[in-house]
């Protein structure tokens, strides 16, 4: 029994560069229904799965943050992730990182301490740092360059990959709205041009309003070329999402883009969604850039 559960625990843990972005892979992780627990000490690890596998607790997807804040985290990981592997627990890494510029410039930002600074000055301190998790680098089971990333697109690209590494029957599926003046997203599968039709913001009325509004949505669905598009539209997504699902893929992301990301994507995203509730599957619904437009 114990080993069963054991089996079907996955755990994540999230690692990696200060400022990489380790906490928000936590928050897209609590978000896809992983129980998370950030900066646990390394050594209390192998004792809280054991409670779990005992069954005190009922927890199927783990996350953890573990990194530099603490301090026998150099000391102990390699041990106790060995050991961890060997007794059967389906564990991954995920190693985030950055490059120099950037963590130079979020943490100019945020003006938080370096956990590696030890008189140092900042550059010193992510490069000490940088040196100090070489070896963990090396073995993590994936390595992530936060660079480029969004917050939105960095929190889509850690739940995508969460999703990938679960069993299940029935595929998952998000659906973003943006603005195509922000950038495509870069972890969409399925991605749908809506700029056809005729734009709310012209209209002085709708302009400072979004796709959540009542008024902006009846304006976009008014038009007859709107409901044939959606119509189509969701009857080509019916019949892809169980093929999808037969070759094995478990979760799809829809991206619906406009213009600005404000009116008419928003108002698309929430049709397209409403349209799919039907197929019982897990849906969740982002707009991304829904106070830029």
């Amino acid at each position: 029994m114990i080993l069963d559960k054991v089996k079907n625990l996955s755990i994540i843990i999230i690692t990696g560069l200060s400022g990489s972005g380790k906490s928000i892979a936590i928050n897209a992780l609590e978000d896809a229904g992983y129980f998370c627990v950030d900066n646990m000490p390394i050594t209390l690890l192998p004792k809280f799965l054991e409670l779990g596998s005992g069954g005190v607790s009922e927890i199927q997807k783990l996350a953890l943050g573990i990194d530099l804040r603490q301090k026998k985290f150099l000391e102990k990981y390699l041990e106790i992730f060995a050991g961890l592997q060997e007794e059967g627990y389906n564990m991954e890494v995920l190693f985030l990182e950055a490059s120099e510029d950037i963590l130079l410039k979020r943490y100019s930002q945020t003006r938080r301490q370096h956990p590696a600074s030890k008189q140092n000055n900042l550059l010193n301190s992510i490069r000490t740092e940088k040196e100090q998790l070489k070896e963990l680098r090396a073995s993590a089971s994936k390595i992530i360059d936060t660079s480029h990333y969004t917050v939105h697109e960095l929190k889509e690209l850690i739940v995508r990959h969460a999703y990938r590494g679960l069993k299940t029957e029935r595929m998952r599926i998000a659906i973003l709205s943006f603005g195509f003046k922000y950038g495509i997203p870069l972890e969409s599968d399925l991605l749908v041009d809506v700029r056809f039709i005729p734009n709310p913001f012209f209209i002085p009325e709708l302009k400072k309003l979004d796709g959540l509004n009542e008024q902006v949505q009846q304006f976009v669905k008014k038009w007859d070329e709107t409901q044939e598009f959606l119509d189509r539209y969701c009857s080509l997504l019916e019949y892809l999402i169980p093929l999808f699902e037969k070759e094995g893929k478990s979760y799809l992301a829809i991206a619906v883009g406009c213009t600005g990301g404000r009116h008419r994507s928003v108002t698309m995203a929430e049709e397209i969604q409403s349209r799919l509730t039907h197929l019982n599957r897990e849906i969740t619904l982002t707009h991304r850039d829904i106070e830029l437009g």
